[in-house]
């Protein structure tokens, strides 16, 4: 469907994987639900265990709660619709639905970014300057910082939305992605348009330089085994953040470079590192964290002791 540059478009239509047969629709639509599923659950569980379990309610964990709530959040924007196409053949979102849903995935995107930068920061305090942690990174700070976190890229977002509906739209309504992004969206625009990259690079060079500086802190204690113990308590935060920034800096630097993907190519790399940060999150959290895995220990441990208790008791 085309429309003369004088035409205003009202919806438009959600390619998702360009190619696939629609025999494979139903199992196209199962895996999505249940990725959708493991973000869902995986993300509720942790802010339900850390609201629940009172010894992690702290600074750190707090942060964790943000991402998560981002996480679940992006999940619930994004796939609905790419699920509704394959399930139920419903491909259309509306004109004004579709930047809706573009204002959301960047917002969120660059939420992420400076969720990911108060993680740093964290790490910088409690490493560089222990002594100081205890005053510096507070509950009540983190979630202010986690508040600007979410306050921040607003304005940006919106000047950007707003930029991209004041576009002529006259090419084809055809989405050429499983969600509406700024890239699909503008490419249908009679004039191109660049996403500001700030949301992205300034929150990631500070984290670079924030773990740069740790490195070089851990490096120069003298017990090894205190060098493994520190740097240890990084790992959860630098996979997160190489889960999130590493796709997308790749992407970024061969656009740059002229390397170009075809479009399936460029929307299963986009999927990719768009969900698949939000489903294994929650399994970092769990497997990487050294007082989260205690506590589920613990749970576990409760539970089997009294499951035994109760066999006993009825044998007796």
């Amino acid at each position: 469907m085309t429309y003369s540059n004088v035409t205003r478009m009202r919806s438009f239509s959600i390619l998702g994987f360009p190619g696939l047969s629609p025999q494979y629709y139903g199992p196209a639509s199962a895996l999505l639900f249940f990725i959708y599923l493991v973000i869902a659950l995986g993300n509720v569980f942790i802010l339900a265990f850390v609201v629940y379990e009172k010894t992690l309610q702290k600074p750190i964990y707090l942060v964790f709660c943000h991402l998560a709530l981002n996480d679940l959040t992006f999940g619930t924007v994004t796939l609905p619709k790419i699920i509704s196409k394959y399930w139920f053949g419903d491909s259309i979102i509306s004109f004004h639905g579709c930047f809706v849903q573009m204002f959301l995935v960047h917002y969120l995107g660059s939420v992420t970014s400076f969720i990911l930068l108060v993680m740093a920061l964290d790490r910088f305090v409690a490493i560089c300057i222990p002594l100081r942690y205890p005053v510096l990174i507070t509950n009540n700070i983190i979630s202010v910082l986690c508040g600007f976190a979410w306050f921040i890229p607003v304005s940006l977002m919106v000047t950007v939305v707003y930029q991209a509906l004041s576009l002529h739209y006259c090419k084809s309504n055809i989405i050429a992605q499983c969600f509406c992004d700024h890239i699909s969206i503008t490419s249908q625009a009679c004039v191109a348009f660049g996403l500001a990259m700030f949301s992205l690079l300034v929150p990631l060079g500070f984290i670079i330089i924030s773990y740069f500086i740790i490195i070089v802190a851990v490096m120069r204690i003298s017990s090894a085994e205190s060098r493994i113990k520190t740097l240890s308590t990084c790992t959860p935060q630098l996979l997160i953040t190489f889960l999130y920034y590493m796709p997308r800096c790749f992407v970024y630097l061969a656009n740059n470079v002229g390397f170009t993907f075809s479009v399936p190519v460029r929307i299963v790399v986009v999927m990719l590192y768009s969900l698949l940060p939000a489903a294994v999150n929650p399994i970092i959290y769990c497997f990487k964290t050294k007082d989260i895995k205690d506590s589920l220990k613990r749970k576990f441990l409760v539970r089997k002791v009294n499951i035994m208790q109760c066999q006993v008791c009825v044998c007796d």
